[in-house]
């Protein structure tokens, strides 16, 4: 079996592209307004992302023949419920002060509507490794799109990025000044409707039928 077969390439490559949850599907977008108004993490929400949808693919797809019908969405949730709460004490273990800054919203990926979709539409029907190259691209395809907002909120709305200092102290005695709506959700709203316009003028080619 051919691994990286064209076709298990395009399962990775399409959702950062042809098929972005976010910015094709418009899903997900919740957390992705909630957790960017800093570059931190924005990047360690998108890993968590990405991590958990992986390998709930991997493992709902090694079980998916078992897994009784009417309860399928049952066994889904259980598995990523397991898999958030690992991922969450580790994230507490070794970066305590980005945890503090996601709150909830690390709990609340058990409800993420693009992990829960590649679950139902792609694990469940394929194999674990196409599967696992599904949720990985799936995972940093929605990480792109908190990795922009964030540095774009982080940049002009505190100057710097991952806390270092990037715009010059000596354009701030010339009059500049952070931006303060930067740090309003609204903005992250309006950075994020600018993103998906961009990609569906230039990149993205909605299929006429």
């Amino acid at each position: 079996m051919d691994l990286f077969s064209k076709q298990n390439r395009e399962v990775f490559s399409n959702p950062l592209n042809l098929d972005n949850p976010i910015m094709v599907q418009v899903l997900g977008i919740c957390s992705a307004l909630a957790v960017t108004s800093q570059l931190k993490p924005a990047i360690v929400m998108g890993l968590a992302v990405t991590i958990i949808t992986a390998f709930s693919n991997v493992i709902i797809s090694l079980i998916r023949n078992t897994i009784p019908n009417r309860i399928r969405i049952i066994v889904q949730l259980v598995v990523v419920a397991a898999l958030v709460t690992i991922v969450s004490q580790i994230l507490k273990a070794v970066a305590y002060d980005v945890s503090v800054q996601l709150s909830v919203y690390v709990g609340l990926i058990i409800t993420n509507c693009i992990l829960m979709g590649r679950l139902e539409a792609f694990a469940m029907t394929n194999k674990p490794w196409p599967s696992f190259l599904d949720g990985v691209g799936n995972g940093l395809a929605y990480a792109m799109i908190l990795v922009i907002v964030g540095a774009f909120r982080e940049l002009f709305g505190r100057g710097s990025l991952l806390g270092f200092k990037i715009i010059p102290q000596s354009f701030y005695d010339a009059g500049y000044m952070d931006n303060g709506m930067m740090a309003m959700p609204a903005m992250a709203l309006i950075l994020l409707g600018c993103v998906i316009w961009i990609h569906r003028a230039y990149f993205y080619k909605e299929d006429k039928k």
